[in-house]
């Protein structure tokens, strides 16, 4: 049987290819969306956890996505922070969505001292703090993937900044600003988006949140601490992306499904014949099932590899192209992905199979 299902592939190479390249681009299209969902979310979790804050007190109603609150928080809150019993550090930043270059990210605007202080100081690879108002810092990944070094020039928000130095990744932003100059171009003089809190200890966390909603005036500001904030950072709390997800895993199936059923029902009426000639020899109804599901299934198998080879080598070029945007090609995605593409070539390839178990031996021998 299997030597009779290899030759049925070979004999017709261009529905195979053509079949193999159908299911290759299911799992490319799931693999790569699905990684760069998961990779943009998991990439923002690991950069906030990097700041080292405890607490994060955001103004009334604000969304918990980095970035999507502007700047309508005083700085004078942070006054009233300091005073807290157990609060030890108050950085208040600027949260900004920019587009520049295509690419979506977010600038932090920072006072240097107290961000400094929060995170338990940057780590120079290159150059040092701000000298002026149009410095710009960055991290490695964005510094070493774009070619810049201290002293480069880079655009931000439509302004030419100069770097003045390189830091590792993952304390925050990949650009960060001086907090003045930033609220200068939001137009948010003495405004900041967030105030990272880091308690005198960690355990404390919760009791900062407590003084903080005991306050006058802070009852109605949304203050989290950072493992609950990042505790939310999943494609579940997230606005939309897991029905996004689930949609892109929807359109794939019906790409395998469609294309796999139209293959095996060509395949099927080619065959008439021969599955009349294998049914008068002796082949049950299931035996013809077998037939055809197992060509379908070493055609799933084959796509699924050509697919999966195909995600890598396109992670690999985008972040050539792109090394700042990040894709997490996962395990058990690629398990998800390979589940996926057999179960939908199978399904489409089951009606075919059964109308072949069910043809009339002499009609099938008959038929031209």
């Amino acid at each position: 049987m299997n030597r009779m299902i290899l030759s049925n592939l070979a004999h017709r190479p261009v529905r195979t290819t053509i079949s193999v390249i159908a299911i290759a681009v299911e799992v490319v299209l799931i693999l790569l969306i699905v990684g760069l969902s998961l990779g943009m979310l998991n990439d923002s979790r690991t950069r906030q956890h990097g700041i080292g804050a405890d607490v994060l007190v955001q103004p009334p109603g604000s969304s918990f996505l980095v970035g999507l609150t502007g700047a309508p928080i005083s700085v004078k809150v942070g006054d009233v922070l300091r005073t807290l019993p157990h609060v030890k550090t108050v950085a208040p930043v600027i949260w900004q969505l920019t587009t520049t270059g295509g690419a979506l990210e977010v600038i932090y605007g920072i006072d240097y001292e107290s961000y400094n202080t929060l995170i338990a100081g940057f780590h120079f690879l290159e150059g040092g703090p701000f000298r002026g108002p149009y410095d710009v810092i960055v991290d490695d990944v964005y510094a070493y993937g774009k070619g810049k070094h201290v002293g480069s020039q880079v655009e931000v928000m439509n302004h030419t900044f100069r770097i003045s130095g390189v830091v590792e990744h993952g304390q925050g932003a990949r650009k960060f600003l001086p907090l003045s100059t930033l609220q200068e171009l939001v137009g948010a003089p003495g405004a900041a988006s967030v105030f990272y809190v880091k308690a005198d200890r960690p355990q404390d966390a919760e009791l900062v949140v407590q003084e903080v909603h005991a306050y006058p005036g802070m009852q109605r500001y949304v203050v989290r601490s950072m493992q609950e904030y990042l505790s939310m950072m999943t494609p579940e709390n997230v606005p939309g992306l897991a029905s996004f997800i689930t949609v892109v895993i929807g359109v794939c199936v019906g790409i395998g499904f469609i294309v796999l059923f139209q293959s095996m029902y060509t395949a099927v009426l080619e065959r008439t014949r021969e599955i009349g000639i294998l049914k008068a020899l002796g082949a049950s109804q299931w035996y013809i099932v077998n037939v055809i599901l197992r060509e379908t299934f070493l055609l799933a198998i084959s796509g699924t590899a050509v697919g999966i080879l195909a995600s890598l080598l396109a992670k690999a070029a985008i972040l050539a192209r792109f090394p700042t945007l990040p894709i997490q090609i996962q395990l058990p995605w690629i398990g998800y992905a390979t589940a996926i593409a057999i179960v939908g070539a199978l399904l489409g390839a089951l009606y075919p199979a059964v109308k072949a178990a069910r043809k009339d031996v002499v009609d099938a021998i008959a038929y031209e």
